[in-house]
């Protein structure tokens, strides 16, 4: 990796975190509306108390593909082809349970506006894969093991650094927070909750 362009990256996105935390707050709430409804027309599911459910016929990145979250594959195929990771065929085919906090199109492009990017492409593909790692935490994790019913709750993810969760369904990141649109979409490898900020890591260390 060249690291003149890591810390050149790094500075954008940590120079970019307090615009960005204004603009994914000022979503209109006809927005947060459209989000929630979309994401519960894949699969009805309450925001919290709800048990883990069965594994759904579709994995992960099957449901993320035909449900339009194509911001959120993109950024997947991107560090596979840069980076050979093999994230899509994890979600696609893996066996493995995880849990996934995924931020909508919507979230994405809030991202790029706050970094001044046109799309994923534009950023460094280590840092993409950071981001992405914040957004997974190991197995079947239903909304009533992720929202607490009083104090914040600890979310250890596959990135190595924690994000809390409140009671009424915020997460709180290191750079920025975000909301819990919708819960407990059931796939074969693992659970997808709906987020509506894509959220940022401590990218300093």
């Amino acid at each position: 990796m060249n690291m003149k362009r890591f810390l050149n990256f790094r500075s954008l996105v940590i120079a970019g975190i307090v615009s960005f935390a204004v603009v994914t707050t000022s979503c209109s709430k006809e927005e947060d509306a459209m989000i929630i409804e979309d994401a519960v027309s894949m699969q009805e599911s309450g925001l919290k108390g709800a048990p883990a459910s069965r594994p759904g016929s579709e994995s992960i990145a099957s449901i993320a593909i035909s449900a339009g979250f194509s911001e959120l594959v993109g950024a997947l195929s991107y560090v596979d082809f840069e980076l050979n990771t093999g994230l899509v065929d994890l979600f696609l085919n893996g066996k493995d349970q995880y849990t996934v906090f995924a931020p909508t199109n919507e979230a994405f492009m809030a991202l790029y506006s706050a970094l001044g990017v046109n799309g994923i492409t534009d950023l460094d593909a280590n840092l993409v894969l950071d981001v992405l790692f914040y957004h997974v935490t190991e197995g079947r994790r239903a909304s009533n093991s992720v929202v607490p019913p009083k104090k914040d709750r600890k979310i250890e993810t596959l990135l190595g650094q924690n994000f809390y969760v409140t009671s009424n369904g915020m997460i709180k990141a290191f750079g920025n927070e975000a909301n819990i649109a919708a819960a407990d979409i059931s796939a074969s490898n693992g659970i997808i909750h709906v987020i509506d900020a894509v959220i940022l890591p401590d990218l300093s260390k």
